[in-house]
């Protein structure tokens, strides 16, 4: 809210409605009491009044006119619930107040609150034939019934006047509906906002999703095979195992620190990062931990300066197809191959075979992790085995105008 007003704009409650409405939004109507009693309570009293300023003009308020003007008053407690019939039961309690010769006072008061009510559930042709039903027996009564009935030696209304009352017939609806539209406007943009949040909400999910699946699953099968070097040379060579106890202890303790990235951002979302965002500057990083874990890695070309947002998918994609050669590849040697072409970074990463499992190129949330993150800068990425056997993952990013001179020689698909 304080932003909306740093900005000069409305509050937000005014924008999308009030707040009381969102914490009614979807329920079952509740019972209007106190302001049924109100308005009972003014009609009453200030048809009194008028009564005392109309003496000799217009009859008397009875039992019957007071039994009237509580039915008028009292129906409008089921105006939320059933506002059809409470816009025409009110219309016909007024009818016959008028057409009795009763004073004129705040009794239209109620038929104007139950069509206001009716227009805005959505029922604007209830409400427009209620108070057009109203009008005409007005018209009937004050200019061709009135000699029959009370009170007596009452005159014809000059038509002006009943151009006023159809004036303020029609002004009672206009504003109705137009409350109503904006009623329902500003439901649709509560539901836009709410649908809105809940988008960001699953996209930061899917974020946080494929961080914790990149950096857990290289790590962990970095260590995973370590463990198994260790357990293999602990009595033969304990130099060896000794090695690769090193080398799971620094790997736990890299993955642990960017998860740990990961859940403060969660905590603090506002919050600047503690440590940079990795990215294509700690390849030789990825390539000495292939290396621990048994997998040659060649790269060709040299990554240009990207952007934070590129640099780090970059590096994902190549962590991610590393950790599949790892894992599901018979091959000990893999290839990547940096490029610039056209404005475009193109990445690939080849082995040769073979699979190991059913999961030749990895599982489906990291292909569909490296997939999601270069659709979201506007590439693409394409995975699946080679024609001569191997398997590949060649991402095509789109590179900001500022990016870097040249990543080294395009290196021709193959």
């Amino acid at each position: 809210m304080d932003e909306q007003r740093a900005r000069g704009g409305p509050p937000q409650r005014w924008r999308h409605g009030p707040a009381s409405w969102d914490r009614w939004e979807g329920r079952e109507p509740r019972w209007p009491w106190r302001s049924t009693v109100l308005v009972t309570v003014f009609v009453l009293a200030g048809s009194h009044l008028a009564a005392h300023g109309q003496q000799g003009e217009r009859a008397e308020l009875d039992l019957f006119a007071r039994v009237l003007l509580l039915v008028a008053g009292g129906l409008l407690l089921w105006r939320k619930r059933y506002p059809v019939a409470v816009v025409f039961g009110t219309a016909a309690a007024v009818m016959v107040y008028l057409g009795a010769g009763y004073p004129y006072g705040p009794v239209l008061f109620t038929v104007a609150l139950a069509c206001f009510s009716a227009v805005v559930a959505g029922h604007p042709r209830a409400a427009w034939t209620a108070m057009g039903m109203l009008w005409a027996g007005h018209v009937l009564v004050t200019h061709w019934l009135f000699t029959w009935l009370p009170p007596s030696g009452d005159s014809a209304v000059s038509w002006g006047e009943e151009i006023v009352v159809a004036t303020w017939v029609v002004a009672i609806a206009a504003v109705s509906e137009l409350f109503r539209v904006r009623r329902e406007q500003w439901a649709r943009e509560r539901a836009e906002r709410a649908e809105a949040a809940r988008r960001r909400a699953d996209e930061e999910r899917l974020r946080i999703a494929r961080e914790l699946h990149d950096v857990l699953a290289h790590s962990i099968s970095v260590i995973n095979v370590q463990a198994g070097v260790g357990l293999a040379l602990l009595d033969t060579d304990p130099e060896q195992a000794r090695s690769a106890l090193i080398t799971i202890k620094d790997q736990s303790k890299e993955a642990l620190g960017e998860v740990r990235q990961v859940l403060d951002t969660l905590r603090a979302s506002d919050a600047a990062p503690r440590a940079p965002a990795p990215g294509l500057d700690r390849l030789p990083e990825l390539v000495e931990q292939a290396a621990s874990a048994g997998l040659t890695v060649d790269v060709e070309g040299e990554p240009p300066r990207l952007g934070p947002g590129t640099d780090l998918a970059a590096f994902r994609i190549v962590q991610e197809a590393l950790t599949n050669v790892v894992r599901h590849s018979g091959s000990r040697h893999a290839r990547v191959y940096l490029a610039l072409d056209a404005g475009v970074l193109r990445l690939r990463v080849d082995d040769d075979g073979p699979a190991t499992g059913a999961d030749a190129g990895g599982s489906g949330n990291g292909l569909t992790g490296m997939r999601e993150r270069a659709a979201a800068l506007g590439g693409t990425l394409e995975a699946g085995p080679r024609p001569d056997g191997g398997f590949r993952v060649l991402a095509v990013l789109p590179l900001p105008a500022s990016a870097g001179p040249s990543a080294g020689p395009k290196q021709e698909d193959r």
